[in-house]
């Protein structure tokens, strides 16, 4: 990965990335779709270990939403035991990079428990690490996650304001999203940190998400630091 254009001080703290193009990839091949998923998890480990290189602080990924629900039935049973067979297979290396491991969306009935314990047990190993947070969108969405938050100032009786829904979100230490990617070519955020991600940078990506590497990562964030981030106002005039 060629980093010797970026300037190390104007790396985004944030990246946020749809995983995107996965069911596109096995067709363009004569595959199964649950094959194009499968290819996707070496994506995920590459774009990993590109930004620890970069020196990233948090990566979000969407790794499956509250609509993906609505997804053919073996479709969405493949998805659970994916990410369980996943997380086993993965989180000591994760452990061992210093990668912290953490996990926003609705934990319910849905979700299998053994996914869950699976879950839990990823972020017990990992809860000291600090060289990166990475935090895993499951069952996850931006909608959601608010009616959820405004529910719990409901029922506690407190008085609404950015901040209090902001402490309620399912993870009130996260950040704001720097930089939010998708792949595909789509241009959608497809209800991904809508709250988080309300001065991101939007950078959508052509590749298919099997085909992603730190490559891209890089270029990403290139193209990040090229633009002039104002967050609403105006920069003092010389």
């Amino acid at each position: 990965m060629d980093i010797s254009g970026l300037d190390p001080d104007r790396i985004p703290a944030h990246v946020a990335c749809v995983m995107d193009g996965n069911g596109r990839w096995a067709q363009q091949r004569g595959l199964k779709r649950t094959d194009g998923h499968s290819a996707g998890e070496e994506a995920l480990l590459d774009a990993i270990h590109g930004a620890l290189d970069l020196g990233i602080s948090w990566l979000t990924v969407y790794a499956f939403s509250t609509e993906n629900w609505r997804r053919p039935t073996d479709e969405v049973r493949f998805l659970m035991g994916f990410n369980e067979s996943l997380l086993v297979r993965r989180r000591d290396e994760l452990h061992e990079l210093g990668v912290r491991i953490r996990f926003i969306g609705r934990r319910d009935w849905r979700v299998p428990k053994r996914l869950l314990k699976q879950m839990d047990r990823s972020v017990d190993l990992t809860k000291h690490n600090a060289r990166m947070t990475l935090t895993i969108a499951f069952n996850y969405g931006g909608r959601a996650e608010l009616v959820d938050a405004v529910k719990s100032l409901v029922d506690e009786g407190a008085k609404l304001s950015e901040s209090a829904i902001a402490s309620r979100l399912y993870d009130p230490e996260m950040p704001e999203v720097d930089l939010w990617i998708r792949t595909s070519g789509e241009h959608r955020i497809s209800n991904f940190l809508i709250w988080q991600a309300a001065y991101a940078e939007l950078v959508f990506v052509e590749t298919l998400w099997p085909d992603f590497r730190r490559e891209h990562l890089a270029v990403a964030v290139g193209e990040y630091q090229q633009r002039d981030r104002r967050f609403g106002g105006l920069k003092s005039q010389s």
